[in-house]
């Protein structure tokens, strides 16, 4: 993939996937409170740390020398 698609696809990724995972995220961490009832802050911390690691995974290739010039 050129450096222009790449560009273009992970402006895509930024601006409507990233905000769609923070919904999915606090989902999860609000699930964990109605099921499990009120966790310690760090263990949500760690939730919340997890899972924003986890949502850049797959997309690394993606990210890669976005910064750099042509």
């Amino acid at each position: 993939m050129d450096l222009r698609a790449r560009k273009r696809w992970s402006l895509v990724v930024l601006l409507i996937g990233l905000p769609l995972y923070i919904v999915v995220a606090v989902t999860v961490v609000n699930w964990m409170d109605r099921a499990l009832g009120r966790q310690p802050i760090v263990l949500e911390l760690a939730v919340y740390i997890g899972l924003g690691i986890l949502w850049i995974l797959p997309f690394r290739r993606i990210f890669s020398g976005i910064g750099k010039g042509e």
